[in-house]
Formats: structure tokens, C-alpha cells, sequence
């Protein structure tokens, strides 16, 4: 007597849905009914499943159903939470308006008043600081004592090396000892606070350099 089984071909073929389901994210409840149903589809008659094996697989199956029903609850709590906290942040932040504070910049904006700037400063000795005008021209040299390391600041009068006063503008600076370059800083009054986005998050809008992430403020004046 010949027995006709199911082939090969349909059993791949779920199995191919199934694991093509998996890369995509993970087998839901629907993939693992499929995965058993083609099992059971191709089995041999005269061998059936055993009932211990088809009963843990049953268990197999109700303990996905649980996992992903706890990755869902833990995925909607960590939204909630990770939502309150940037709430709160912002709001803690908002005291930070009218404040001046102290942001990586490379840009000083003059604006007709003295400039405050800052070097961070890794080699103490006597820090030079360079003014360079739009052109590229070098308008202002300073030199400033850095005995330590660290945020060393600087001012700006809005002059050239001659006493002259320049015009308001954008102007570049640069700060560095003995040819070592330093990452240099501005003041800036914080005129809002706003939310960024999960890439930024808690930002500062910092008057003559703009946005400004809030992990990224190195003093508050």
C-alpha cells in the first residue's frame, strides 16, 4: 500500500515564511501556528507526533505569546518613562533662560559689546587667542595666562591688534599653546528651551550661536 504525504515543497515554504517573519522582527503567533500546522501536515501517519513533544511544543508556544506580551508592556512603560523624563527636563531647563551659559563654539558674534570666550585648555602656559575676521584675516592676537588646565576664559573688545574698532559681525577664533590647538568655547544668553527630538534632546537656544544640546553646556554663569 503506498501512503501520500504532503511534500517537501509546501513545508519549505512555510518555513521560508517563518524564518523570512524572524529576520524581520521576530516569529508572532501567527508564524508559529503556521510552523506547526505545516509540521503536523507533514507527518508521517503511521509515526504521528508524540504527545509529549507536540505538548511541549504547545508550551513553547504559549511561552512566546508571553514574552512578547511582556517586551510589549516593557516597550510602552520605557515610552511613558523616557516621555515624563524629557518632559521634566525641559521644564527643569526653562530656569535657564535669560542665564548666561558657556557652549562649544568656534564663531564669536560681535555685536557692538565685549565677548566673552573660553579655551579648554590642556596644556597650561600662556594661551594665544586669535580673532579672524570673514576673510580669513588674523584682526586680533591675545595672549592670556592658562597656569592650569581646564576652561580658561578670555574677553573681546571688538578690536583689532591697532585699538581700532571692528565692525559687528561673525568672526572666528582659534586658541592654542605652543602650537597645541584647544577646543574653544562662547557665552551666550539662553533665549528657550525646547525638546529636539530622541536624537538631541534637550536643547538651548544660545543668542548669536543657536541650538545648542543641553549635554553640552560647559558652565552656567
Amino acid at each position: 500500500m503506498t501512503i501520500n504525504t504532503i511534500g517537501n515543497a509546501g513545508t519549505a515554504g512555510t518555513a521560508s515564511q517563518v524564518t523570512t517573519a524572524a529576520k524581520a522582527g521576530g516569529m508572532t503567533q501567527s508564524d508559529f501556528l503556521k510552523l506547526m500546522t505545516a509540521q503536523l501536515q507533514a507527518q508521517d501517519p503511521t509515526h504521528p507526533v508524540d504527545n509529549n513533544q507536540f505538548v511541549s511544543q504547545m508550551a513553547q508556544f504559549s511561552q512566546l505569546q508571553s514574552t512578547q506580551d511582556l517586551l510589549g508592556s516593557v516597550k510602552t512603560l520605557n515610552s511613558t518613562v523616557n516621555g515624563a523624563l524629557q518632559t521634566s527636563q525641559v521644564l527643569g531647563s526653562s530656569n535657564l533662560v535669560n542665564r548666561e551659559v558657556v557652549v562649544p563654539s568656534s564663531t564669536l558674534h560681535y555685536a557692538g559689546a565685549t565677548v566673552s570666550g573660553a579655551a579648554n585648555v590642556t596644556v597650561p602656559g600662556n594661551l594665544t587667542v586669535n580673532i579672524i575676521d570673514g576673510g580669513g584675516s588674523v584682526v586680533r592676537t591675545m595672549s592670556v595666562p592658562a597656569p592650569s588646565a581646564g576652561l580658561t576664559s578670555f574677553s573681546w573688545d571688538g578690536r583689532d591688534d591697532a585699538g581700532n574698532a571692528l565692525p559687528q559681525g561673525n568672526y572666528t577664533m582659534a586658541a592654542s599653546n605652543a602650537g597645541s590647538p584647544f577646543d574653544t568655547y562662547v557665552a551666550g544668553k539662553v533665549t528657550a528651551v525646547g525638546y529636539g527630538g530622541s536624537g538631541v534632546g534637550t536643547y538651548l537656544q544660545v543668542a548669536g550661536v543657536g541650538g545648542v544640546a543641553l549635554s553640552q553646556v560647559a558652565q552656567i554663569l
